[in-house]
């Protein structure tokens, strides 16, 4: 039975669909610790994401990419100075921006919703094969 579902899209799905729930977790961790003293954002890097699922499907090793990928702080990533685009330190430390997590929350949300509904539109396809039903 687990062949079946391993020839289609929803093993990616799934891993796209726990990739979001995890970054949302933390987004709104970052705005929830928006006037907390000290406190650096954290993010989940969707590129190492987006690289290690590619890597997984062309593999054919159904392993769990977003296992691999822990949340980072900004630090982490920028040992350096900050370009003119990334968020300001804060005189209280932080580097929490409302704007810039909203957004990024907005984007997680699409993300979520698209693997949501071709998840959807995998299983009703599966669903009129078994029945055999167009």
């Amino acid at each position: 039975m687990l062949g079946l579902f391993k020839s289609t899209t929803i093993p990616a799905l799934e891993q796209s669909l726990t990739f979001s729930e995890r970054r949302h977790e933390l987004l709104a961790g970052n705005i929830a610790n928006l006037d907390t003293p000290g406190y650096r954002s954290r993010d989940l890097d969707e590129s190492e994401f987006q690289n290690a699922l590619a890597e997984s499907i062309q593999d054919s090793r159904r392993t769990r990419p977003t296992d691999s990928i822990g949340a980072v702080t900004r630090d982490d990533i920028y040992a350096g100075p900050r370009a003119a685009s990334e968020q300001v330190v804060f005189h209280d430390g932080s580097d929490v921006s409302l704007e810039s997590q909203i957004t990024e929350i907005a984007k997680n949300q699409h993300l979520h919703g698209l693997a949501i509904t071709t998840m959807r539109s995998q299983f009703s396809l599966l669903r009129a094969a078994i029945t055999e039903r167009a």
